[in-house]
């Protein structure tokens, strides 16, 4: 049997993933009240294409912008447009949102492109069907999936590559497509790899997930080029970089993006979701999201659509109590989101409810020079330098040190001994970088 492959550095926290991993797929119930951001992507926010009081069908366009790095938006009911207001937004600050009332017609829009079969799709035209269905990199980050497919003239695409990895604990909803929808995750692969005119295709998935890796198999068993690449199971095996490595052994230069080493990455819900838009020439309006933690009753893995809040989808799972902290997607990269009325956005991965105890704040302690961050960080950073840095305000020390490589994986937290803020102290400090240099 292959060896499954990996990167240097990471680490491997706990995965409690057991109480959804074998959970198939269930519908969440549609809300009567729905809000969708004006901004669910990296990059430019939309304008909205929508008034108050206007009524809108499903998959109907309400929003959009002519900035290159932007997706637009679209309603998944019908309804009525009842407010275009500022509401709270899943990355905890609060963004101009379209709220609609649903109607429970679910009246829905024409296609939006005539559904064709990939042999008569050209890379343009798969380009224009995956941005007009507002498709984002559906793994968390959120990035518009249409500017990957054009990479820069003098990028030379080699391969894509789909990460399957899902190696952030609690979350299953990657691993439940891919057993649940293996065809529509090559067949999605397929159409990428056409996009950008390559023949190579692997999908990288931690060894943890044998069902997957077994279902995506023998999917692809039917094309040539396509390959499932088992991958060690650890933190963050997922992320670009890493996954880049363990895969192809390529390494990626600090400031570079994948398409300099002649790879495009992509989450498998994100194929998924392309080859839908192919198939059916419908927009993107629903995702599939994890619920879980210790005080949900019961944990799974619902199809959302898009707008439902955080709120109604823990009242469907119910709750044990109170919890003490409420994570919007993993507990190593995810956000403690303030209010449940914060909408599922395309980037939201999985929801959170987790008990007072798990939550409190363990008392911080110096730092002792122990170089267990330094061993674990898959960027090859210095969390003890730069974690200092950051607190006593030294930007531009923090730069010289490289903190804008750092992918805020977390791992540097996770194994602190003293218990120090490093990733949020750090995060903070590449936000103030950021803003001195466009000042």
């Amino acid at each position: 049997m292959t060896r499954a492959k990996t990167f240097v550095g990471g680490t491997y926290p706990a995965h409690n993933k057991d109480r959804t991993k074998a959970q198939p797929i269930a519908l969440a119930p549609v809300p009567e009240v729905l809000i969708y951001p004006l901004c669910q992507h990296i990059g430019a926010p939309c304008e909205p294409l929508v008034a108050v009081g206007d009524r809108v069908l499903r998959g109907q366009k309400i929003a959009d912008s002519t900035a290159k790095i932007c997706a637009p938006i679209h309603s998944s009911v019908s309804g009525k447009v009842i407010a275009i207001e500022p509401r709270p937004h899943p990355n905890g600050q609060s963004t101009m949102a379209i709220v609609v009332e649903n109607d429970g017609l679910d009246e829905t829009v024409a296609p939006f492109v005539e559904p064709k079969g990939l042999d008569e799709l050209s890379p343009a035209e798969i380009v224009e069907i995956v941005r007009e269905a507002g498709i984002v990199g559906l793994g968390g980050a959120a990035f518009p999936t249409h500017f990957k497919l054009v990479p820069p003239p003098h990028a030379k695409i080699e391969m894509v590559i789909l990460n399957g990895a899902e190696c952030e604990p609690y979350l299953t909803c990657d691993h439940r497509t891919m057993v649940e929808k293996p065809e529509l995750v090559v067949q999605g692969l397929r159409i990428l790899m056409k996009a950008l005119g390559v023949n190579q295709g692997y999908i990288g998935v931690e060894v943890n997930k044998p069902d997957a890796i077994a279902a995506l198999s023998s999917a692809c068993a039917a094309y040539s080029g396509i390959q499932v690449v088992p991958l060690q199971v650890k933190y963050p095996q997922g992320s670009e970089a890493q996954l880049i490595k363990a895969v192809t052994g390529r390494e990626l230069p600090a400031k570079k993006l994948p398409a300099d080493v002649g790879v495009i990455v992509n989450n498998v819900g994100t194929a998924a979701a392309v080859a839908e838009a192919v198939q059916t020439g419908l927009p993107l309006m629903e995702r599939v999201v994890t619920i879980s933690g210790s005080m949900v009753e019961r944990p799974q893995n619902l199809l959302v659509r898009i707008g439902t809040t955080f709120g109604d989808l823990l009242t469907e799972c119910g709750l044990k109590g109170q919890p003490g902290k409420i994570i919007n997607g993993g507990p190593m990269m995810g956000m403690t989101v303030g209010t449940i009325d914060v909408p599922v956005t395309k980037g939201v991965t999985g929801i959170l409810a987790l008990s007072e105890a798990e939550s409190c704040q363990l008392e911080v302690g110096p730092c002792i020079r122990c170089g267990r961050c330094v061993d674990v960080c898959p960027m090859f950073l210095l969390p003890v330098f730069l974690g200092q840095f950051a607190e006593r305000g030294m930007l531009d020390k923090a730069e010289e040190y490289h903190i804008l490589d750092c992918q805020e994986c977390g791992c540097c937290s996770y194994v602190c001994p003293a218990r120090r803020p490093l990733v949020q102290n750090i995060r903070l400090a590449k936000s103030g970088v950021l803003a001195k240099r466009h000042q």
